[in-house]
């Protein structure tokens, strides 16, 4: 009975749970923010990149 007593009292195995939750938590909002800022990083480069390649078609040829 008293191991029973000292097993129930025993936190350690429920701390690493928590912390375990706590860092899969973080890590999936941190791959959804990485997913959103990857999307519009994508946007950016091929809007950058039309520009270039109009501004490239317009310069004069020795440029």
């Amino acid at each position: 009975m008293k191991f029973i007593k000292t097993l129930r009292r025993n936190e350690e195995g429920a701390t690493a749970i928590e912390y375990g939750l706590i860092a899969a938590l973080i890590a999936v909002a941190a791959i959804t923010a990485m997913q959103s800022l990857g999307g519009e990083l994508s946007t950016t480069f091929n809007t950058v990149d039309g520009e270039m390649a109009t501004a490239n078609a317009k310069a004069p040829n020795g440029v």
